[in-house]
């Protein structure tokens, strides 16, 4: 059994992976900024508590005694960028005050390589505004290879384009590092939470982009 804490728990991809966490048997901090707007999520296993990604002594004093931590959070209201690296740089500082070694954030995949050297978000038609939130997950990406110890143990988990609510869900999913994965581009929410817990439970990559699809 392991202590999971959830930043962006409320969201669609934290609800997945709290769900998938407490029925693994873990016990689960599910970190949102309103609680009282999510009190479904408080569960025998799981403790609903409020909280800010990025702010480091927040993340430190929520995160001491866990195993691990998972960041599925994301901001609408500010730029994608002051967010991201916000949370990546209050999460470097933070995990390592308390302690916790394995974290996993979540990426996009027009980050991800279509071929060697070019990414989806390079091409001439890539929607500006597409690209400006990109830049977001971007900038996370360099933060955390620049400024992460090696006590920390981080990954970036990328969905693919279509992370779909109503998608089967398959019990399954594949990956690749850095890339694209060939056809359908699809995920539902449960098979990547599955990707997540299993990368928590048995960490096999560390400091990339892992791409998961099905």
């Amino acid at each position: 059994m392991n202590d999971i804490i959830i930043f962006g728990a409320g969201g669609r991809v934290g609800r997945a992976a709290v769900a998938e966490a407490a029925a693994r048997g873990h016990r689960v901090t599910a970190v949102v900024r309103d609680p009282a707007a999510h009190l479904d999520l408080a569960g025998v296993s799981v403790t609903l508590i409020q909280g800010d990604v990025t702010d480091a002594a927040s993340v430190a004093a929520l995160a001491a005694g866990h195993t691990a931590a998972l960041n599925a959070s994301a901001r609408m209201d500010i730029p994608s960028e002051e967010h991201f690296t916000a949370a990546a740089k209050a999460l470097v500082a933070g995990l390592s005050e308390a302690g916790v070694r394995r974290l996993l954030t979540l990426g996009i995949a027009t980050t991800l390589e279509s071929e060697p050297g070019v990414r989806l978000m390079d091409a001439p038609e890539f929607p500006a505004a597409w690209r400006a939130f990109a830049q977001g997950h971007v900038a996370e990406f360099e933060l955390l290879t620049a400024e992460a110890g090696p006590e920390l143990d981080w990954l970036m988990v990328v969905p693919p384009l279509d992370l779909a609510p109503e998608a089967k869900v398959t019990g399954g999913y594949r990956t690749a590092v850095g890339t694209v994965i060939d056809g359908p581009g699809r995920i539902a929410h449960a098979d990547l939470a599955r990707a997540l817990l299993d990368e928590i439970e048995h960490p096999r990559h560390s400091r990339v982009q892992l791409a998961v699809s099905v």
